[in-house]
């Protein structure tokens, strides 16, 4: 196999849990191959390089092996060579947590904060 369409192959090679997560980012224009913003048909060669943007990371790639299989993580890993890779890890900054900013998984805000909550909101 020489020739695949884009989004099957960034499902195989395991950057997207889904062909139709990977077609919505394909369409959104979080994908770039070879400097263009490509359909989900368009066809990967060997050769060609991919910016891929999704929330938690930016990557650039470079394709080795075209696959439309499946296969494990240490699998996927062969179809590509990991060109660069930016981790998207922000920190809230300070006025973040004024406005009630919570970290992720925090839960629910008790009640003591939802009431410095609305403390700060009827300030203003």
């Amino acid at each position: 196999m020489d020739k695949l369409r884009v989004d099957k192959w960034l499902w195989a090679a395991r950057f997207f849990r889904t062909r139709g997560v990977a077609l919505d980012a394909i369409k959104g224009g979080k994908i770039e191959l070879n400097g263009s913003k490509p359909k989900p048909s368009k066809t990967l060669m060997v050769g060609d390089k991919l910016k891929i943007t999704q929330v938690h990371r930016k990557s650039d790639v470079t394709v080795l092996i075209v696959s439309d299989k499946r296969g494990s993580a240490e699998h996927a890993q062969t179809l590509y060579r990991l060109d660069s890779e930016v981790l998207n890890q922000t920190k809230p900054t300070a006025d973040m947590t004024l406005v009630g900013y919570r970290e992720k998984g925090a839960g629910r805000p008790t009640k003591r904060d939802r009431r410095k909550i609305h403390q700060f909101s009827d300030f203003e």
